[in-house]
Order: structure tokens, then sequence, then C-alpha cells
């Protein structure tokens, strides 16, 4: 065995067996958790698991004897709170390449009823994370940004005492990850954004009553704006005890009663149900009118003696169609030409663990600008689609999977992980009427050959067959060479990132802005039964100069006066989505094309790191507002 795997093996060991004794008196009296979410959707019975957890970085670098003082030593552990990044505050090259750390609760259960089984959630964890309870393994996970579920066992749980919860999380990255790690021809690491590591989204215990929700859809088709809708509410009922469970089922559309009828459900396995609802003159959902249908499903048990509520589970949602037709992208039988902005989940402070005050934040500025469409590179938090809804705010739901090299994507391995973050995004988020499209990935080669389009065919087929009634796209870099690609074929959407006139691109063939209506034509002319729009577009500013100067306001609000001013040449053109709304960490030695940079910060954001509002704002809040995005003016 290497000396790294054995490093790894006693530090699992000692780690995760520290269950008494003193280590016990590291944090402060284990408590059981409140009744409670940081976001509404789902089912009853969510503990938050938040109040002090205990940390410390795994330290890697040390002999096996000094390690193990270490990690038994009482002093190693840190007290903090989840969600949590530990390397919100620095800035280096070791910090963006990764790590391992180490984090720890204590907790007592809310109920100790034999009968109850209980399962941890994690909303999101980066990258590679490992679960022990009380010294026994519980699962393993490998992405970020998305949640998943490890069951407690029940060998392991103590109903009545105290449970260690103790979860190893590594952040290094692989050139086969979502992002990918990688080097500049210089050395340098690349990425598009900052590799925070740790848990990143809050964690939760869910207590689980005889029966659980999953898997639950509901789904409207609307065939006109003004006909009747069809809602298809479907789920799976699953029950993982040692019994059969048998349970009356009811829930409720908009106020309207549906019945789901009374089934058994034998141990460790699930039954689907399904019901239709008819809604005469439906309240369409839009960013102008945002209505919402509120939905809730309970659970009861039907055997002999009083009945008693096992589960419920509650969402809201709207009825909206969202289709592409002939090159136009309608909403509603509507064309749309959106304009909106990309963001990043980033705080100076709390680097990615931020809070759901910043996600009310990004949203309301989102909306003074104008935006009608927020975008991001990976699945945002649920707080946020339930304030997109809310709010009439679209969403350009993506998955990570972002400059893959072409052999990366070749191995059959890294598409099952692409298909598998895919489809858990689809569920995850497919309730959400602010969802428009299902983006599969974001600036792969921009000559696709046959593994991309092996991939793009495969993911496309994937999500129309999880969801119909959504279009699929992909975000391209938009450089003149690309030429018209078939292996596009099977996208709905095809989204542009350029930035002529900012960045030279090969050869220099974006260094001229005046090339961009050409080259915009040009996409139209490949794609013109797909929805084309700008993905990204932006500049860099940090300071006052020339207009003539890049990285300065004034370059960046003739820059985005120029773009926007093309766009609306183009009455073919579905959407233009600003890059981004406000600042973030890229990566070490990141210029972003500004000569005097300020690494690692992206400084095309219209605000800055800190919260100041460059001219650009009030220019792109103008021509927003100016714009007829949904064709009522």
């Amino acid at each position: 065995m290497s000396l790294t795997r054995r490093l790894v093996v006693l530090s699992t060991l000692i780690l995760v067996s520290l269950g008494g004794g003193s280590a016990t008196a590291l944090a402060a009296a284990p408590t059981a958790p409140d009744e409670q979410a940081l976001y509404k959707s789902g089912p009853t019975g969510r503990y938050l698991l938040d109040g002090e957890w205990l940390f410390r970085l795994d330290p890697g670098s040390v002999g096996l004897k000094q390690r193990f003082q270490r990690q038994t030593s009482r002093s190693g552990w840190n007290s903090t709170s989840v969600p949590n990044a530990w390397n919100a505050t620095d800035e280096s090259t070791e910090s963006f390449l990764g790590s391992v750390g180490w984090y720890r609760k204590d907790f007592k259960l809310p109920s100790s009823k034999a009968a109850l089984e209980w399962v941890a959630r994690f909303e999101s964890v980066n990258y590679r994370s490992q679960a022990w309870l009380n010294g026994r393994p519980i699962g393993s996970n490998k992405g970020a940004y998305l949640p998943f579920e490890l069951r407690l066992d029940r060998g392991a749980l103590k109903r009545k005492g105290t449970n260690r919860l103790v979860i190893r999380v590594e952040n290094k990255r692989l050139t086969t990850d979502f992002p990918p790690s990688g080097l500049s021809a210089a050395g340098v690491p690349t990425g598009g954004w900052w590799n925070y590591g740790g848990i990143l989204r809050e964690v939760y215990l869910r207590k689980v009553d005889g029966v659980d929700f999953a898997d639950v859809q509901v789904r409207p088709d609307l065939p006109c704006r003004t006909c009747s809708a069809t809602v298809d509410v479907r789920f799976k009922l699953r029950n993982p005890g040692r019994g059969a469970t048998r349970t009356r089922v009811t829930g409720s559309f908009g106020g309207k009663r549906l019945s789901f009828g009374t089934v058994t459900v034998g141990p460790k396995s699930s039954a689907t149900l399904v019901r239709k609802v008819k809604v005469a003159k439906p309240k369409l959902w839009s960013p102008e009118r945002p209505a919402l249908y509120s939905v809730k499903m309970e659970a009861r048990s039907a055997g002999s003696g009083r009945s008693r509520r096992l589960q419920a589970y509650q969402l809201k949602t709207g009825i909206r169609s969202v289709k592409v037709v002939n090159g136009q992208w309608l909403l509603n039988g509507k064309p749309m030409n959106f304009r909106g902005v990309g963001l990043h989940e980033d705080d100076p402070k709390l680097g990615f663990a931020i809070t759901n005050r910043i996600r009310e934040r990004e949203v309301d500025e989102t909306k003074e600008l104008g935006g009608t469409v927020m975008r991001s590179h990976y699945p945002l938090h649920p707080y946020t689609h339930e304030l997109a809804d809310e709010k009439g705010m679209m969403i350009w739901s993506e998955v990570p999977v972002y400059a893959l090299k072409t052999p990366a994507l070749a191995s059959l391995t890294v598409r099952k992980l692409a298909a598998k973050e895919l489809e858990t995004n689809i569920r995850t988020n497919q309730n959400h009427p602010s969802v428009i499209v299902w983006s599969i990935g974001n600036e792969l080669s921009a000559r696709p050959g046959p593994v991309q389009g092996f991939y793009i065919a495969r993911a496309a087929r994937s999500a129309k067959k999880l969801d119909p009634t959504r279009p699929v796209g992909y975000a391209v870099a938009g450089y003149r060479d690309a030429g018209c690609q078939p292996e596009y074929g099977p996208l709905d959407v095809i989204g542009v990132n350029e930035y002529f006139g900012w960045y030279p691109g090969p050869n220099g063939q974006i260094a001229d802005r005046e090339l961009l209506s050409e080259y915009l034509d040009s996409v139209h002319a490949c794609y013109p039964k797909k929805a084309v729009l700008v993905s990204e577009f932006g500049a860099e500013a940090n300071r006052s100069g020339p207009v003539e100067e890049k990285g300065t306001f004034e370059f960046q609000s003739d820059f985005v006066n120029y773009h926007l001013g093309v766009y609306a040449t183009k009455p073919w053109l579905t959407g233009a989505i600003y890059w981004a709304l406000e600042e973030f960490r890229v990566r070490p030695g990141w210029s972003g094309g500004n000569p005097y940079p300020n690494s690692p910060i992206h400084e095309k954001g219209l605000i800055t790191f800190n919260g100041v509002r460059k001219p650009a704002f009030a220019e792109v809040q103008r021509i927003f507002k100016a714009t007829d995005q949904f064709g009522t003016r």
C-alpha cells in the first residue's frame, strides 16, 4: 500500500472512530435539530442540521506519527457552521487546487420511535464526499451543486443517545470532473470559477414514517394560450421499511381535490401514483404575471386502528408552455426577446456558501436591471428557484459540463456521470415554471466531432424523455471560423458566448467588434429552425479612463451599448444574457482580457464584488427596460 493510501486509511479510521470520551467535550452539548428548511417545496419531516459543527483540514503533508498525534488532538478541530466553504477567503493557488476537509456533527434524533427511518440530505458538497454515522460508513457521492441523500443505517443509529455524523470532503479536481481541472500552457491552473471546498449548502435530517414521497412531478400541458390545461401529477410512494405499508393518499391542485386511492406498498419497494387535472381558463405563469398554483399531497395510514399522517408534500408550480417553433422561442405562444444576466453564487467572506438574503438580493437586482432571465453554469439553490417562480424570473438551467477536453468526454464513465448530472437536475427542478430550458453544457470544443456529437445526441434525447415540455439547449464559444455544425442537430436552443471586441479569439478572429453583426447572421443562417440567443457577452472594468482603453468603466459602458444595439437589429434573436451581474472569483492569475486585472476577481460584473454598481449598470438597465421582451408593447 502506498504512503498516500496509508495516510488516508489511517486518517479515516481515527476520525470516524472519535465517538465518545473526551472528544465529545469539543463541541456544545448535542441537541435534536428543529423541523425547518431554507426552502418551502418538499416533504414534511425536514430537520435543519444547523448550529455548531466541527471542522478540520486534513494535514496530509505530515508524517504518519505526527498525523496520528494531530488527528487525535483536541486542538485539531475548529468550531464552524454549515453551509461552509473552508477556503472562502483564501485566494492562493494551493486553495484553488484543492485539499481535504473533515466535518463532524453530533446530534440527537428528534424522535426515538423505532419504526422511523432517517435520511441525511446534502444540498451540495464539493466535490467527493464520504460519510460515516457513529463510525460506520453510510455512503459517498461525487459532484456538486445538486442534492444527494444517504440513509442512516438502523444498525448504527442511536435512537436515544448522541449520534456522530462525520463527512470527509475532497475538492481536488480531476480532468474528468464537472468542471475539470487543468493547466494552461504556462502551467497556471485553469477553470471558470473558484474551486470552493466544503459542505456548500445546508444539510437536513429527514424523517420517513412508513412511506416517502419521491420523484414528484407536476407537469402542465397547455395546447394553446387560450386553451384549457391538463396537469399531470405523478410521484413514487416509497416504503424503505421492513414491512408492507397500507396507505391512503389524497392531494390537491390549486384547491381542486385529488384522490389517489388506497395502496399497499411492499417492503423496500415503491408504487407510482398518477392523476390528471383539467384546468379551464388557467392563470398562466409569465415574468409579467407569475401566477402560481399550490400543490399538496398527503399519505395517511390505512390499516386497522386510528388513521395518522405519515408524510405530506407541498410545492408551488405554474401553468405555461415553452416551445421552439421555426426558430422562435415561445412562452405561452408568444415569441420572446428576453434580456438577462449570468451569475455565480459567490461572496467575499462566505465564498459559495451564501445565504438566502444574498439570493434575494441577486434576484431583486436582476429585476431592477430589467432582466427576466438568470443563467449560471450549474443548478442554482432551491430557494433561488422558488424566488424566481414567485417574482417572474426565468432560469436557464445548466449542468456544469464545462470546458471538458475531447479525450475526457470520450470516456464512457464521464458521459454516464454527465447524464446522471443532467437527470438529477431535471428531477430536482422540473416543477419550477421559471426553468425555460435544460442546458447540457457550456463551451466544449467549438468544432464538435463524433465524441461531442455523441454526447449531445444522448443528452438531448435523455432530457426530452425525462421532460418533453421544455427545449434542450447548449452554450457554445462564438468564433467566426466555427461554421455550421451538424452535431447541434438534436438541440432546440443554441446559445452563443460572444466577446467580439473584447477577446481577440484564435488568430484574432473576434478582435473587431464590427464583425459581430455578420457573425450573428451566419449563426442564424446555419440554424434557422433553432432558437438562437447570445448566452454571454461582457467586458471587464475596474477603473475610470479613456473609452478606448480596455478595463475602464467607460469602455464597458460603450461595449454594452454597442452590443445591445447590434442585437436590437436582429428580429430573429430570442434573447441576450450579460455576463455577469456581479463580480466573482475565477482562478489565480485571471486577467479576463483586462490590461490591469485584479486577480482572481472576474470584473465583467455590472456590480463589484463589494456591491458597488458600475456606470454600465445604468446603461444596461436603460436598454433592458426599453426592450420589448415578450411582444406585449
